[in-house]
């Protein structure tokens, strides 16, 4: 491949190198330049052109990256769109993500062109998770590093996704006096919530004695009907021939491990009776921070148990801390009866003044789509989703805005503010919600391409993260909108001003950040009466004051 400048004469079929900004001119990196290109060039008074020309063989980076990407076909992952070489790869079920570090290693060696960078071997991750990136750095590369490449990854286990394998779950909780009911009584609620992550359900708790032999008994009894068994002790294991490893003995089981260098965790116990495994749950599995047992439990899980050989090797990562920038995989349970989701609620924004349209195309929300305004749209995509109610944010000509969403279980929140700009409304809608809800669904008025599915996309996303992350919808590489703010970003987003939104949240670095792939519908927006006919609407004229 050539890359360098060419005088515009010989650039025609090149690959521009650059985005370029010339006078009226404006060309993205990686456009095929045209005769019409390059004479409008020319009379910008350019003379020349940095291109990268193909050679025979060479593969642009867009196909060399999605060919790429479709070569992980059968492993669970699925691919974005490739964009300026990119592709993000992204779990297609909620499992243990496997990538085996020496053929990692062997497949970014093939060639500097080409790179791949993912999640550390035995990540746990939720359906829709970004796991792995590949990133073409030039515009094309080699016909013959692209094939070897691709047979690099068709080598079993470089890198998977083990889905998770739902279990039936019995839970025996020891008692004595010193542990309060209600510390069991969220034992039992945060354990439900962390099984719910792999699709597992606990089925049944018994609280017995802290006794070996009454640990036992129930051992032998639950191994007959679960699929696995977790213990909690009401007192720490300090020993291998503590009660819990004891009572798995006695129920003649084995005992695998007691104690793992990983911390929080060090003392989780493993065992087995017969096909059915036993963790012992260390002290720091009542808390929703993540510890070794959570490492133990997604391995099971996924099919892979570890042994004590396993578990001996965890020691390096294994001193963890809670840092705002990991993820933190905990979804609170749904109440029976009560939809997924449905703690999340929208704030729909609709209290701009759409200035960009010009007095005489009207206001954008009030454009039809498909026989009705795009605001009545955009709020029945809302009511359509699992979100569990939906606040409308008015503003400029909130009464014409109020009039096109009559008959629609939306609540109207009116801004006084809103010439002050986007932050003022955010403050508006998340002020109007209750203690009840987990987070907001940040819903622009003016995205007509959104639809019911994507937002059930981030609301199952958010719900899988425990609703202590950001959830964002992207389109490949490009960040997009809608966004799901956590419950515990609200303080933070009441004290923004002017006309900034969640991206201020976001760059802080304070909550983990989830892309959630829908596509091109997370771009496009109509700010303008062009843009609402390319969308397919009918602006609303003429407009009045």
């Amino acid at each position: 491949m050539y890359f360098g400048p060419v005088p515009l004469s010989e650039a025609e079929g090149a690959v521009l190198a650059h985005s370029l900004s010339l006078g009226a001119v404006r060309l993205k990196k990686g456009h095929v330049l045209s005769a019409e290109d390059l004479t409008r060039l020319g009379a910008q008074g350019a003379d020349e052109v940095i291109v990268a020309r193909l050679d025979e063989g060479d593969v642009g980076e867009d196909a060399a990256a999605e060919a790429l990407a479709g070569a992980f076909a059968g492993s669970s992952i699925r691919a974005a769109n490739a964009s300026t070489g990119r592709v993000n790869l992204h779990a297609e079920e909620a499992g243990l993500f496997r990538a085996d570090r020496s053929l990692v290693n062997a497949f970014n060696a093939i060639d500097p062109a080409i790179t791949f960078a993912c999640l550390d071997d035995y990540s746990a991750v939720q359906a829709g998770e970004m796991v792995a990136t590949i990133k073409i750095i030039p515009l094309a590369v080699s016909g013959a590093s692209l094939a070897r490449a691709i047979s690099a990854i068709a080598v079993n286990g470089l890198a998977q996704v083990r889905a998770f394998r739902p279990a039936r779950v019995g839970l025996i909780a020891t008692r004595l006096p010193t542990l309060k009911s209600k510390v069991m009584e969220k034992t039992r609620q945060l354990l439900a919530s962390r099984l719910a992550l792999s699709g597992s359900e606990l089925v049944e708790e018994i609280r017995a004695a802290h006794d070996a032999a009454a640990v036992a008994g129930e051992i032998g009894r639950m191994a007959k009907l679960h699929q696995m068994i977790i213990v909690f002790g009401a007192s720490a294991v300090t020993d291998s021939e503590d009660v819990i490893p004891a009572a798995i003995r006695q129920a003649g089981g084995h005992v695998e491990r007691v104690g793992m260098p990983v911390d929080p965790g060090n003392l989780l116990v493993l065992g087995w009776l017969g096909e059915v495994p036993i963790i012992g749950a260390p002290g720091c599995a009542r808390s929703p921070k993540e510890n070794g047992f959570d490492w133990v439990l997604a391995r099971i899980l996924a099919g892979e148990p570890p042994s004590s050989v396993d578990i001996s090797g965890m020691g390096v990562g294994g001193l963890l801390k809670e840092i705002p920038t990991r993820p933190q995989p905990r979804q609170p349970v749904v109440k029976r009866g009560r939809r997924p989701g449905t703690d999340v609620a929208v704030v729909l924004l609709a209290a701009g003044r759409a200035s960009r349209m010009g007095v005489a195309a009207g206001h954008k929300l009030l454009a039809a789509f498909d026989g009705e305004t795009l605001i009545r749209k955009m709020a029945g995509t809302a009511l359509a989703s699992h979100a569990g109610r939906t606040v409308v944010v008015t503003g400029h000509r909130s009464a014409d805005i109020a009039k096109s969403l009559a008959g629609l279980a939306v609540e109207m929140v009116h801004n006084g503010e809103f010439a002050t700009g986007m932050a003022s409304s955010l403050r508006h809608g998340l002020g109007a919600l209750g203690a009840d809800v987990s987070g907001a669904l940040v819903l622009l008025g003016d995205m007509p391409a959104l639809k019911p599915a994507h937002l059930d996309r981030l609301i199952e996303t958010f719900a899988a993260h425990g609703g202590t992350a950001i959830i964002r919808a992207c389109d490949g590489d490009r960040r997009g909108n809608p966004v799901i703010l956590p419950r515990s970003a609200f303080a933070d987003a009441m004290t923004l001003t002017g006309d900034v939104g969640a991206r201020a949240l976001i760059e802080s670095g304070t909550w983990p950040v989830i892309d959630v792939e829908i596509g091109p519908a997370a771009r496009l927006d109509v700010d303008t009466p062009a843009a609402v006919r390319e969308a397919g609407g009918v602006t609303e004229t003429p407009a009045p004051d």
